[in-house]
């Protein structure tokens, strides 16, 4: 048999690699659905590419490379033995098959147990070699199916600081016994029972005692206390007493000796009177307190709709996304942009296209990741409701839950947070970043086809007016989003928030308990008043006095989008310089007309501020550098230098001149960047120093630009100072070739690690400045660039209906949980992670970021 095998693969060894330093094994999830060795088919994991498919994709694979030789992963998955099994601690049969592979679903370690499977299967005729099967096996076949099995997960290459440590759930969170003694832990003034030490303290979650932690290496800490009582009682789990917040806590097991995760956490601490979505850590004045002596329901209950009984909805669009360790603000996104038919229609409508024509690492493009999320989401595939008999046996453990597994967006995550320094980790981050960042990309995946966030752009229509000459001047921007202030002062509880604020810091002053807070409710039509309301500009520089001046600025809407994104800025920032959320009330209207605020461009009357720049100001250390590479002086020494190395003597002096007379180095650098254009070797067109401002069709610096590039001087002086040719380019242009703002632009826009491949789409796609509000000062240009067509926008009827909303739990953006609500078939739904629930009371005035869908005109 031995030699058999060995003949039959002798065809296919060129064909077959050992993974080497470097290489990621994709074993845990297809590269085109969310399949993966618990599901139905298993996952096969090519033996050339090590990428994982599904039963449906692997053929294509075949297709599409030839490759033949696949390794085929199977987890069974089973309700562990009753009886004397019953208690014992699970173990893989055959744990070293697949080292290092995640669950994808959450079984609890007492209830199940797992044997993995895994054999080479051969394509086309899907011959099948189980393994291990060292001995009849050549020995490179054998190295690298170990290699393959033994490889780390690929998303613990991608991403070290999130997935190698990652928590496991305790074996004792689901049996632990918890004694009836009548222990009530009190929401403060706690202290180790022994030592009376007030820092460090954890609680047992068996018998209620509080003790203090072990000491650390500095002596600091505690006395170990905790470890002694476990010790004499061997009682296993315990919780760190100020970790506890509404989505979790610190546990620690003294038996398994390393920190845990316990489902149950919120039974077993409300069997000691903490009702964790009561409980609300804070640190205000160094003391914690909780919101369980307050009668005010929390955030918390209110928008996951706690204490309901939420009836769970399955089939296509009603998938869950399960929490990849604070990913939830990229969760609400997605499901909110895969509820669009613009994002159904590019990337699940064409899914066999874009599947056909993927590239051959199918885990790196863009559309291939999003046609697989959208398909994920949408086909009902992963959200199926239990069996009858499973519903019938939940029963009898009266343990009914009705919840979907959902699905694990690893891939996709990895992909669109991929040289981000905040999305790229696994912390938590504001989902309106988030969505700005995300439509970036789907910008720059667009170029050349159908866009789907085109149903999200609009134009601005920025008004200023010098106060003094009362001239105006009007220009228009791109945005994707609006952003409406949240005016504290219009609250119309504004009588109740003053007493408040007395109440509260008499408490401060007196070192007494904080009052209940109390909570803004502010009119929507207050915060769309604060955004249209006339705002000074800051260092306002008016062309027709030619000096600064007081000016003011009103927005109003160029065109309406198909789709508007509402944001509420409830983010400040406190005295630490450290993000804080505004506790406030919105009553959003369910529809919404805002044709009133349709921009009407100059009217009859106005007069509009000359087209002039302002003048060039830079720091007193740069001015006189400046000044010097304004100057029409040249350094004949390096001039000659040059010409001695055999070119022309007129591109020499250009060199040195646009080079700034900074030396024969640079100048023979930007010789060899300018050696092919036409005009290299043509004499020097030195600009005059006395001439007027430059007219709109002038450049700043009185030099005509060639194909519309901004002046060779200008980008000269940007490259002098060290900043690379392209980006200077790029910030020239954005600026209308203002030097000083250009300064500024390039400052406020870090140069992107794929500005080299993107160069030719760079002017295409939008920069961050794109996304400032309607509010900000910024004099930026349309992003995308503007053409004679200008951008492309889906204008129509400014009224509106809510179709979405997502909501932020918690202090600050860092931290704290985010749901959505959608509204599906006339009927509000509510996704939190994997669960997806009918709402029975959608909290739309507690929301973060709305989304309106346009109403058709008739």
């Amino acid at each position: 048999m031995a030699t058999d095998l060995g003949e039959l693969l002798v065809p296919y060894m060129p064909t077959i690699r050992v993974p080497r330093t470097g290489d990621r094994v994709y074993k845990s999830e297809c590269a085109f659905s969310f399949d993966s060795p618990e599901s139905e088919g298993g996952l096969y994991v090519c033996m050339n590419t090590f990428l994982g498919f599904g039963r449906e994709h692997v053929e294509r694979h075949y297709r599409k490379t030839g490759q033949s030789v696949y390794m085929h992963l199977k987890r069974h998955i089973k309700e562990k033995a009753t009886g004397a099994a019953g208690g014992a601690i699970p173990r893989r049969r055959n744990g070293k098959v697949f080292l290092d592979l995640e669950l994808n679903r959450d079984f609890n370690g007492e209830d199940y147990e797992y044997e993995d499977e895994a054999k080479l299967v051969i394509f086309p005729d899907h011959f099948e070699i189980p393994l291990p099967n060292i001995e009849e096996l050549p020995a490179l076949v054998t190295i690298a199916c170990d290699a393959v099995l033994n490889a780390p997960s690929a998303y613990k290459k991608q991403e070290p600081e999130s997935w190698e440590e990652e928590i496991q759930v305790s074996r004792h969170a689901r049996s632990l016994r918890q004694l009836d003694n009548g222990v009530r832990i009190l929401p403060s003034g706690w202290k180790c029972q022994k030592c009376e030490m007030r820092e460090n303290l954890w609680l047992n979650l068996t018998d209620g005692a509080v003790f203090c932690g072990k000491w650390f290496f500095d002596g600091s800490g505690g006395n170990g206390h905790a470890l002694d009582h476990y010790k004499e009682t061997n009682y296993p789990l315990a919780v760190k007493l100020d970790t506890i917040t509404p989505d979790g806590a610190d546990v620690y097991s003294f038996e398994e000796e390393e920190a845990v995760l316990d489902p149950h956490i919120s039974d077993h601490l409300s069997h000691f009177g903490i009702d964790m979505l009561q409980m609300q850590k804070r640190t205000e004045n160094g003391h914690h307190t909780d919101n369980n002596a307050r009668p005010r329901v929390s955030e918390w209950e209110v928008i996951q709709e706690s204490g309901m009984k939420l009836k769970a909805v399955f089939g296509s669009g009603y998938t869950g996304v399960k929490n990849l360790g604070n990913s939830c603000y990229m969760g609400t996104v997605m499901q909110v942009l895969f509820s669009i038919p613009d994002f159904q229609r590019m990337y699940v409508g064409n899914l066999q296209r874009i599947f056909d024509y993927s590239p051959l690492d199918p885990t790196q493009d863009f559309a291939t990741q999003m046609a697989k999320l959208g398909h994920g989401l949408l086909s009902g595939q992963y959200s199926k409701p239990p069996m009858k008999s499973e519903l019938i046996e939940q029963v009898m453990k009266e343990e009914y839950k009705q919840q979907q597994n959902g699905i694990s967006p690893r891939m996709f995550k990895a992909l669109v947070s991929r040289g981000h320094p905040e999305f790229s980790s696994n912390r938590q981050q504001d989902a309106h970043e988030f969505f700005q960042h995300f439509i970036n990309l789907v910008e720059r995946n667009s170029a050349g086809s159908e866009n789907p966030s085109d149903v999200f752009r609009f134009l601005v229509e920025e008004r200023v007016q010098c106060c003094q000459t009362r001239r105006v001047r009007y220009t228009q921007r791109v945005d994707y989003c609006i952003q409406l202030p949240a005016p504290i002062e219009a609250a119309t509880n504004r009588e109740e928030l003053l007493a408040y604020e007395a109440k509260r810091k008499d408490a401060e002053e007196n070192m007494r308990a904080p009052p209940e807070p109390v909570r803004a409710r502010i009119p929507f039509t207050a915060c769309l008043q604060a955004f249209t309301e006339p705002e000074n500009v800051p260092d306002f520089w008016s062309s027709a006095l030619q000096a600064k001046s007081a000016g003011v600025k009103t927005s109003r809407f160029a065109s309406f989008p198909e789709y508007l994104v509402v944001q509420i800025k409830k983010f400040t920032f406190g005295v630490d310089w450290v993000p804080k959320k505004l506790d406030l009330a919105i009553d959003v209207p369910d529809f919404l007309d805002l044709n009133r605020l349709r921009a009407t461009g100059l009217q009859a009357g106005e007069e509009e501020l000359p087209d002039l720049m302002p003048p060039i100001v830079l720091p007193e250390d740069t001015r006189g550098t400046l000044l010097s590479q304004l100057s029409p002086e040249i350094d004949e020494a390096a001039v000659l230098q040059l010409a001695e190395m055999g070119f022309p003597l007129e591109a020499c002096r250009k060199a040195v001149y646009y080079t700034g007379n900074m030396g024969p180095e640079m100048a023979f650098n930007w010789i060899i960047a300018h050696m092919e254009e036409p005009d290299f070797a043509e004499p020097l067109a030195l600009p005059s120093m006395m001439d007027p401002g430059p007219s709109s069709s002038d450049s700043p610096m009185g030099a005509t630009p060639l194909d519309n590039s901004p002046p060779e001087e200008s980008i000269a002086i940007l490259t002098s100072m060290g900043f690379p040719r392209i980006h200077s380019i790029r910030a020239l242009k954005a600026t209308n070739n203002n030097l000083e703002r250009a300064l500024d632009w390039i400052f406020t826009h870090p140069e992107e690690e794929e500005s080299d491949t993107l160069s030719d789409m760079a002017d295409t796609e939008p920069n961050d400045h794109a996304f400032s509000n309607a509010n900000s000062h910024s004099d930026s240009t349309l992003s995308p660039d503007r053409d004679t067509s200008g951008p492309r926008v889906k204008d129509g009827p400014g009224r509106y209906e809510l179709f979405a909303f997502i909501s932020h739990m918690g202090a600050s953006t860092m931290s704290g949980h985010y749901v959505c609500h959608i509204k599906k078939e006339g009927r509000w739904v509510i996704y939190n992670d994997h669960k997806v629930c009918l709402s029975e009371r959608p909290p739309k005035d507690l929301g973060y970021i709305y989304f309106y869908h346009r109403l058709s005109s008739s």
